[in-house]
């Protein structure tokens, strides 16, 4: 049975504040979305894989000039050569600001879709829904959200808009709520869509996140809300992803039974104890169908890092992070968007994007690699997989 347990004082969610502020969407009264008392798993419901068929891609624009350069003009740039290229597969849908909405619109093509969301920060796979499906109909899991850690670690605050973000897109999809228990993030889960699920244990077992949760707790409430049985536990993420060490710029499914895995050779970098640790779990494991991991090498980048002329036009803000000439960067090929027929994928290093492109290229047969120059979505902190959410059909 599945209970709520107290939240640390940094990590409750902002309810007062929350109630108060007001929904910035346009509801569909033809398909009324409900929150709902059970579980994805009571009902059947269940989590696809991303490489299943979607019905579009949800994304958000990026504004905060605290963490987006130059005013985020580069930042949307990027922003709009993804879902560009997105677009080319599948329908997107991008939520804006009231304050942003025109200039949006004007930049971003006539064929993608804009509504007015507001929201702290522009990362819709950690802040939007988990949709679950169960055959015939479609649902959302809406994770407790604190910004990645809420006052001990966290990235910003407040973070109570984010918070509203998963609500809002699934009144405007017209598809029934669950309200987890837990706090959680998108980026933190990948799953193969065959009843198993993928995720650190640097961030799921952070007290940051859910203060003293049992593992086998933490695990109860990943599996009644994805509708899986088997949780594939990795150590770490990748080193200094600001997340807290997220999975899905380490690793992810590619298939059932074969997962990509963030790798370098270099025994000196602080990466290869993580991604060998990761391999030797990932090689030890079986899926929930018994099945042993294919484990699949993506090269790393770099390693690449903020070069001084990229923190100068970063505004200072208390209670946000700031970005240091220097300090070393999370990239990764594996945060990349998986298309209906074609794979989005960050173009970071020119000494690895093209090995990158082959690799992903031998894993997605049946699909266009599309790459996308993305070190403007790293130096706020993600890449493309963050800074998308597909809806399943």
């Amino acid at each position: 049975m599945l209970t709520q347990r107290p939240f640390p004082a940094e990590t409750r969610p902002l309810r007062r504040i929350a109630r108060t502020r007001h929904a910035d969407v346009t509801i569909n009264f033809g398909l009324m979305a409900k929150t709902l008392d059970s579980t994805p798993l009571a009902d059947g419901f269940s989590m696809p894989a991303e490489y299943s068929p979607h019905a579009g891609c949800w994304m958000l624009w990026p504004e905060r000039p605290d963490n987006w350069r130059l005013g985020a003009l580069p930042a949307q740039l990027a922003f709009t050569n993804v879902a560009t290229a997105i677009a080319r597969f599948e329908p997107v849908t991008m939520g804006v600001s009231a304050g942003h909405f025109e200039f949006a619109r004007a930049e971003l093509p006539a064929h993608i879709r804009v509504v007015e969301i507001s929201h702290d920060d522009s990362w819709m796979r950690d802040v939007g829904p988990t949709f679950v499906t169960n055959g015939r109909g479609r649902r959302g899991v809406d994770w407790r959200f604190n910004a990645w850690g809420g006052l001990s670690g966290g990235l910003y605050f407040p973070w109570d808009q984010d918070d509203l973000v998963a609500r809002k897109v699934l009144e405007i999809e017209g598809n029934d709520r669950y309200r987890a228990l837990i706090v959680n993030e998108g980026g933190a889960i990948h799953v193969d869509g065959e009843g198993t699920a993928l995720v650190t244990e640097q961030v799921l077992l952070n007290p940051n996140r859910n203060g003293d949760m049992p593992k086998d707790e933490v695990e109860r409430h990943l599996k009644a809300h994805l509708g899986v049985q088997s949780v594939i536990w990795l150590g770490e993420g990748v080193v200094d992803d600001e997340t807290g060490g997220h999975v899905d710029n380490l690793a992810c499914f590619v298939r059932p039974g074969a997962v990509a895995l963030h790798w370098t050779d270099n025994k000196r970098d602080p990466q290869f104890a993580v991604s060998q640790d990761a391999f030797e779990r990932l090689s030890s494991a079986r899926d929930a169908r018994g099945r042993r991991i294919t484990v699949i090498k993506l090269p790393m980048p770099g390693p690449l890092r903020y070069r001084p002329e990229e923190v100068l036009g970063v505004q200072a803000r208390d209670g946000v992070r700031g970005r240091i000439a220097g300090m070393r960067l999370a990239a990764s090929y594996v945060n990349f968007y998986i298309a209906n027929g074609g794979i989005v994928m960050p173009l970071l290093d020119p000494r690895t994007d093209k090995a990158a492109a082959a690799k992903l290229k031998r894993a997605f047969p049946g699909r266009k690699v599309v790459g996308v120059p993305a070190r403007e979505i790293l130096l706020g902190g993600g890449n493309i997989h963050c800074i998308t959410q597909q809806v399943p059909r």
